[in-house]
């Protein structure tokens, strides 16, 4: 081919060299000669910003320009898409993004915080310049999640979408059961390990999984996202006992997203559940993620691989550079921005069996109130254990049959007044996987 007719180089201009950006700078070096091939045009990098130039991060920097602002950098004229790895769902990352679509850039970014507050005025944004925002790299780390719900699945009426999308929290839960250590325990583990956020809240509070459920939500239900309408719960109040009484059932504790739509509209929830231990979401051991898809047509697919880490989320940032690079362009949530509905949030009530753990009062009927009020709530009692105990407590575990959230809301109520009931019961729904 002529050099008049040879497509001219992507440029490149990213912010943010943490892990994932440095990844993303070793890829592209090592593996150049095969990106081109695979996308007929060269990839390059012509700039790149970060909070502190003078530290060593084991990659040369030289053969690119240097700014401090990251919306300088996204205004260049040498670029042609800005790759935003800073993360923060405002501040930089998105007055760089916004700077970025108002210069005529392309956006690919790993942010799922910035998305899940500000991802339909963006969209709008984007499709209104002709630009896209890309965002593979923003959910389930180095699992190619959003690519099968936009383009393998595109055929599909999506019926429900779940997930463990966070590894620290899996790494804790596993940790817990393999180790017979505690969550307090096993929590400073993953902090030296570097596992948790600068905000450790933001694993064990749920957050974190919630942002990139809330995008995986808007694609598969063609809404606009509503991470504001979603149940959040974490798992600062899992126990080692807990986890020992569901592995005796045959079950497995994970932070479990969920999300489907329903009559009364979107639900969306990101809690502990127990899942029986022998599917592949109990099986799923460390820090691993791992996706689950259901489709009218299909049926259900199952997407599992790393969730996090150097590779794989860089992985997923090449990804879509190369998709630009080919010249595919897709809006934002896989349709237009315009045309996503606006739903209300539903609480989660499609009814479900449930774990429940309780300490009562280690006196005669003390069993026998609880009873009663779940038979008076409306649920019925599907198996029961009490352990041996040595303090005044005695642990009741109690599995339901299937009943709706509001239903248990209301004996757990109700189960205050018996004065039988010490401190606050513990539920969590087992899900059908």
């Amino acid at each position: 081919m002529s050099d008049s007719l040879r497509p001219q180089p992507l440029r490149l201009g990213i912010a943010g060299l943490g892990t994932v950006g440095i990844g993303v700078l070793k890829i592209l070096r090592k593996e150049a000669a095969m990106l081109t091939a695979r996308t007929g045009r060269e990839i390059t990098v012509t700039a790149v910003s970060a909070r502190n130039r003078s530290k060593d991060r084991g990659v040369s920097l030289d053969d690119y320009a240097w700014e401090d602002d990251p919306v300088a950098l996204a205004q260049r004229d040498d670029v042609d898409i800005f790759v935003e790895l800073m993360g923060g769902s405002d501040g930089p990352a998105k007055a760089a993004t916004e700077a970025a679509l108002a210069a005529g850039k392309d956006v690919v970014t790993a942010n799922k915080a910035m998305l899940a507050i500000h991802g339909q005025e963006l969209a709008e944004t984007a499709e209104g310049a002709g630009r896209v925002i890309r965002f593979e790299a923003a959910v389930a780390g180095g699992i190619p999640v959003v690519k099968a719900l936009t383009e393998g699945l595109a055929g599909n009426n999506i019926t429900r979408v779940m997930g463990v999308m966070n590894g620290t929290c899996n790494y804790i839960l596993t940790r817990m059961e393999a180790t017979g250590s505690g969550y307090n325990t096993l929590f400073e583990e993953a902090n030296k390990l570097g596992y948790l956020e600068a905000d450790p809240n933001l694993d064990v509070g749920g957050i974190d999984a919630g942002h990139k459920l809330a995008l995986l939500a808007s694609v598969a239900f063609g809404t606009r996202v509503a991470f504001d309408k979603m149940e959040l719960e974490g798992i600062q109040r899992i126990t080692l006992d807990d986890i020992r009484a569901a592995a005796d059932m045959g079950f497995k504790i994970k932070l479990l997203g969920v999300s489907q739509m329903t009559g009364r509209g979107l639900e969306q929830r990101m809690a502990p559940c127990l899942v029986p231990a022998s599917s592949p979401l109990g099986q799923l051991d460390g820090g691993t993620n791992m996706v689950v898809l259901e489709g009218d047509a299909v049926g259900q697919i199952v997407l599992r691989g790393a969730g996090a880490g150097e590779g794989p989320t860089a992985s997923a940032v090449l990804s879509d550079i190369c998709d630009v690079a080919r010249g595919f362009r897709l809006p934002v949530f896989g349709q237009p921005a315009g045309t996503l509905r606006e739903v209300d949030g539903a609480q989660s009530n499609t009814p479900a069996p449930y774990y429940l753990r309780l300490t009562l009062q280690d006196k005669p009927g003390a069993l026998a109130k609880v009873a009663s009020v779940l038979g008076e709530s409306g649920v019925s009692i599907h198996r029961m254990r009490q352990y041996d105990h040595e303090g005044a407590g005695a642990p009741v575990l109690i599995v339901t049959h299937k009943t709706p959230r509001a239903a248990l809301d209301l004996a757990i109520t109700g189960m205050a007044g018996t004065g039988v009931v010490e401190g606050e019961p513990v539920a969590l729904r087992i899900e059908t996987v």
